[in-house]
């Protein structure tokens, strides 16, 4: 069997290594059109900020280093230019000689990747993107020049990497997001705590416009502002590269996603495609989508090798599990978020907690924020993000596990996790978002959203702060009424008539005091996530 794979790193060479464990004999060839087959991408930004201080650790493997344990013919700087369905075969350009040969195949593997979009604006041929090694000895050359002030546009988890480390280099930079929030995968109440870590340390975050040009080392923003760009770097987002693909009438969806099915065969039966050129399906509606990372990419990657060798294997949806560091915050996300399940007209249920990454009695436990979104009437898990400086990646990885292991949200109360208290609580967060889940769907409580409140109020209902007074002193939700938690059962004629909606820090006494006036014949709604999840969610919108 002769295999040809067009593109490397992780997708190609997955396929590729995979390929070669499972069949001694096969006849592998990769066509890489850049100087590096095997990298490590996600590094990128961290050697531009002295993190990786050698270039050498982002260079995973090299075409000697394959060939000699694997046995694989790489050619790096060689390009495939045209595909031949018929005949099988391809016309491969030597990108340092100009010269063409042909490479017939019995299977052919697509890994292009995505390539990183940039406007067109002027001055925006300056703008440097980070893709590649040969992108991060640019971008490394550049901050080398000792720039004062830089601008990223685009407030990804790339473009929030770039600009942490392009101020551990001492550079003023300037985030610049078209949207209105950085991080698009999360609800603004959760971005906002991304954004505040970003200006605590220095950050300029300018959401909602977008650059019009970048001269004399300025930048001209849409409302007119100008600030200033004597470095400037993409990050806006990918764009799949299936041009091959399409030019070769393979099925490619609107987006440029490659249209291939559960073995990653495309709509010719010989062609594979994988990474963030290739359609993926949803796990939460079984659409298509697009989601560039390299976990996903390595594992189809895999699977291809698998189906190529016989064996019967098909791709799992997709859930889109990701996470990334802003300046010592961790921030992951996996499934749907509020805004899409909005959008979709589909029925949620949100619950918010701030509780610690471990015991609290024990040194150094760190809060977190996290959100989970479920069904109302199943309990299906559709999502769930977090933000925190620790145990949020464990976290989101036990709740997208449960996800794809059928779990609802009620199950949640009872995994059974690992527990020590430098670890975790002997009821762990994760546990708690369960016993949450549990108490609304068992009727006993019921909440209402940050974003809900001021309608609420508007229609009449009272809210009631049961925090302390010292906490009210500094800060509070206008219009509420302070009766503390511990004296509300003897303040119960202070209460005024009509629906009643109680809010403390974090929703934990909330809870206590609504099962309170439950109790004596009152009902309640508590304020989901408390004063934390509203205080932050009305930040995202000033």
């Amino acid at each position: 069997m002769k295999v040809v794979i067009v593109g490397g790193v992780a997708g190609g060479m997955s396929a590729a290594t995979r390929l070669r464990r499972r069949d001694e004999h096969a006849d592998i060839i990769v066509v890489e059109r850049g100087e590096h087959v095997s990298f490590a991408n996600c590094g990128l930004p961290y050697y531009v900020g002295g993190v990786i201080t050698e270039r050498s650790s982002l260079l995973l493997q090299t075409p000697q280093s394959l060939a000699a344990r694997f046995r694989i013919d790489v050619r790096v700087r060689h390009e495939v230019v045209h595909i031949d369905r018929n005949a099988r075969s391809v016309t491969v350009r030597d990108l340092t000689t100009g010269t063409e040969s042909t490479e017939t195949y019995d299977a052919l593997v697509l890994s292009p990747g995505a390539s990183p979009y940039v406007p067109d604006f002027p001055g925006s041929e300056h703008a440097l993107r980070l893709r590649d090694v040969a992108d991060v000895d640019r971008l490394a050359a550049a901050v080398a020049d000792h720039p004062r002030h830089a601008v990223v546009m685009g407030a990804g988890f790339i473009g929030l990497e770039v600009a942490e480390n392009l101020v551990a280099r001492g550079i003023s930079v300037t985030v610049v997001e078209l949207s209105d929030q950085v991080l698009a995968p999360l609800d603004p109440e959760m971005a906002a705590l991304v954004q505040q870590r970003l200006t605590e340390h220095g950050v300029t975050v300018r959401t909602g416009v977008q650059i019009l040009d970048v001269t004399d080392h300025t930048a001209t923003l849409s409302d007119g502002s100008r600030v200033p760009a004597d470095l400037l770097v993409a990050a806006i987002g990918v764009r799949p590269e299936s041009g091959l693909a399409r030019d070769a009438g393979l099925d490619v969806d609107s987006r440029g996603g490659i249209v291939v099915d559960d073995h990653q065969r495309t709509s010719d039966p010989a062609i594979f495609a994988v990474g963030d050129a290739a359609q993926k399906r949803d796990a939460l509606d079984g659409s298509a989508t697009l989601v560039p990372l390299a976990q996903t990419a390595n594992r189809h990657g895999r699977l291809v090798a698998d189906v190529l060798t016989g064996r019967d294997t098909s791709s799992a949806a997709v859930l889109g599990t990701a996470i990334v560091g802003v300046f010592g915050m961790q921030v992951a996300t996996t499934g749907w978020n509020e805004k899409r399940l909005r959008a979709a007209g589909r029925a949620h249920q949100v619950i918010h907690t701030h509780p610690a990454d471990h015991a609290g009695y024990y040194p150094g436990a760190q809060g977190m924020h996290l959100k989970l979104l479920c069904d109302p009437h199943t309990g299906d898990i559709l999502g769930a993000q977090g933000v925190g400086d620790a145990g949020i990646d464990k976290r989101i990885d036990v709740i997208a596990t449960a996800i794809r292991g059928g779990l609802n949200a009620t199950d949640l109360a009872d995994l059974e996790l690992a527990y020590a208290p430098q670890f975790g609580s002997a009821k762990d967060p994760v546990n708690m978002l369960g016993f949450v889940a549990d108490n609304i769907t068992s009727g006993m409580l019921h909440t209402i959203q940050w974003h809900e409140l001021a309608a609420a109020l508007e229609d009449g209902a009272h809210l009631i702060d049961v925090r302390t007074q010292g906490e009210y002193d500094a800060g509070s939700i206008p219009g509420a009424t302070l009766i503390p938690v511990d004296e509300i059962r003897d303040r119960l004629d202070e209460l005024p008539d009509g629906d009643l909606i109680v809010h403390c820090a974090v929703g934990l006494r909330g809870h206590i005091a609504a099962q309170i006036l439950q109790g004596h014949g009152r009902t309640a709604r508590n304020l989901d996530g408390g004063y934390a999840t509203w205080a932050a969610g009305m930040s995202s919108r000033n």
